[in-house]
């Protein structure tokens, strides 16, 4: 009798602990689904950032060099296209939708990138201090972007890590599925980087 009442213990003591295993890792798995969410949206954030200072900016130039209008509507173009898309986290698992989304920031980037290049021939633009803090805020919002992204993909590989580990691969059978890190084109992160003196 005293053996099946510690073999009963032992069989009720696996259990409960496989509970408390189950519980726990899908908890984990929650917290990190819902800090990938949090951390796309900080993303989203900062290029939300981005583009506010757009206009701004084109403003500023503007008034120094008026007759660069064709680089003026291509940057409000660009600002404009990537207001219309909106990429949700779950979204990040369609690779169209993530292409898109990333076309129309690298497309304003580089649109931004001509403009402050056009800044190179006004001597008295690039005394402005209006000017100055408009680069300094946009310097800084790439750095965010930089940081919130990789923050993001920290998250990801954390998220997938789990999901792909035994035992919590067949824990969380079909409950998550793995999502699709948000890369940039190795092109797309060679683009020069334009900066005054």
């Amino acid at each position: 009798m005293k053996q099946f009442l510690i073999f009963l213990g032992i069989v009720i003591a696996l259990i409960v602990g496989g509970i408390f295993y189950y519980i726990s890792t899908y908890n984990r798995a929650v917290r990190l689904d819902e800090g990938i969410k949090a951390a796309w949206s900080q993303v989203l954030n900062q290029y939300e950032r981005r583009a506010d200072l757009v206009p701004n900016l084109v403003s500023t130039v503007k008034g120094y060099a008026a007759h660069e209008s064709r680089i003026f509507e291509e940057t409000a173009e660009k600002r404009a296209a990537v207001g219309q898309i909106r990429l949700t986290a779950d979204d990040l698992n369609d690779p169209a939708k993530v292409k898109a989304f990333q076309e129309a920031q690298n497309a304003l980037g580089g649109a931004l990138s001509r403009l402050l290049a056009v800044a190179e021939n006004y001597p008295d633009l690039k005394a402005n201090q209006n000017f100055l803090s408009l680069q300094s805020q946009l310097e800084g919002t790439e750095n965010r972007i930089a940081v919130a992204r990789m923050d993001y993909i920290t998250l990801i590989r954390q998220y997938n890590s789990l999901l792909k580990s035994i035992p919590a691969k067949w824990i969380l059978n079909g409950q998550f599925s793995l999502r699709s890190e948000y890369t940039i084109e190795e092109e797309k992160k060679a683009l020069p980087i334009v900066q005054f003196n």
